[in-house]
């Protein structure tokens, strides 16, 4: 590291807080794409069935979830895409929110 660091004009605890700084950058952004494809890697046996479970479930969110149009200050869409959704008590509580959402647009508006 000392003629790497030599070559910069800046102190040397900085130069290595760059570099430091630049690899955890690379990382972050290649991580996900290594990891990805190792994940598919050590996978491949289930892995279409995982994709069809996938498609499934983002078929039944698309089907199940609220028109935003009818949304307001006091009635807001809520988990519109199922991001919260980690585990089926969680879907169970998404469906319970968005029948709780069409209720009160047919009630009250």
């Amino acid at each position: 590291m000392d003629s790497l660091v030599s070559q910069f004009p800046l102190d040397p605890f900085i130069t290595l807080g760059i570099i430091t700084f630049l690899c955890g950058g690379a990382g972050w952004l290649v991580g996900p794409i290594v990891g990805t494809s190792m994940f598919n890697w050590r996978n491949r046996g289930v892995r279409d069935q995982m994709e069809q479970k996938e498609r499934e479930f983002y078929r039944r969110i698309k089907k199940f979830r609220v028109d935003p149009s009818a949304s307001s200050a006091a009635n807001p869409v809520p988990d519109y895409y199922g991001e919260k959704i980690g585990s089926v008590a969680d879907y169970g509580h998404w469906l319970k929110d968005q029948r709780a959402f069409n209720r009160k647009r047919s009630h009250f508006v």
